[in-house]
């Protein structure tokens, strides 16, 4: 018990604590969910996301102590973005057969996703700050701030609606799409991922990933699409509303 003291008093007084603790819950999370046969609500990002803050809470270490190891794995995110454009790489030829019906569809999906949020927002009184910060809630939480600082919504909060979103999106689609009727196959798979990158970005694009290398590659292509798509025309509706 000692010898475990020691190296608790280390660990949590260096950056190594972040580190560790990321990977370690991390791997157990997607041990879990392997184990559980990829049960949607076993997700290993939301598990390791309550492991983690349960963890920091009970331990008393702060967020930025973590963060000094965790900013390691931080840092490998925009290389694992950038990996989601092979898949789509070998899928060339078949986008640039269906680039129009796709780009309308991600246009068209990125209006109800903001739009349905802002007016549900607004429809419940929400502050006008606080609804103009669920506008980007589907587009991923580096760039929702961005858009967020923009249009004059709350950057922080809109950094955590977009990680909820994510959440849901992830925990919920399997479901939803189920319900919907569509289809398991090549073209269904692509449908259900394009659906899912669009509403619940970088954590749906996992999500597809671990499910179908359609799936996952439609939903890659469809974060990327939302990405571009608000951080041009978001602000500048915002500003003509």
């Amino acid at each position: 018990m000692p010898r475990f003291v020691q190296l608790w008093v280390y660990l949590s007084a260096t950056p190594l604590f972040g580190l560790t603790a990321t990977l370690v819950v991390y791997l157990l999370a997607q041990a879990a969910y392997n184990r559980l046969g990829n049960a949607p609500w076993a997700n290993p990002v939301l598990w390791s996301v309550v492991a983690i803050a349960g963890v920091l809470l009970a331990t008393g270490v702060d967020y930025p102590t973590y963060f000094a190891g965790a900013q390691f794995i931080h840092f490998l995110l925009g290389p694992a973005v950038v990996a989601l454009a092979w898949p789509l790489w070998l899928r060339r030829a078949e986008l640039r057969a269906r680039y129009g019906r796709v780009l309308m569809a991600a246009l068209l999906g990125g209006i109800a996703a903001s739009g349905s949020a802002v007016a549900l927002g607004w429809a419940v009184g929400l502050p006008h700050d606080v609804v103009l910060s669920l506008a980007p809630k589907s587009v991923t939480a580096p760039v929702a701030m961005g858009i967020s600082e923009k249009i004059g919504g709350i950057p922080a909060l809109s950094a955590v609606f977009a990680v909820l979103t994510g959440m849901v999106g992830a925990l919920s689609g399997k479901y939803l799409f189920d319900l919907l009727g569509i289809a398991t196959d090549a073209t269904g798979m692509s449908a259900r991922g394009f659906a899912l990158g669009t509403a619940a970005h970088g954590i749906g694009a996992a999500r597809a990933l671990h499910v179908n290398a359609d799936a996952g590659a439609y939903a890659g292509l469809a974060l990327g699409m939302q990405v571009v798509l608000a951080a041009l025309l978001m602000p500048l509706a915002f500003r003509l509303l």
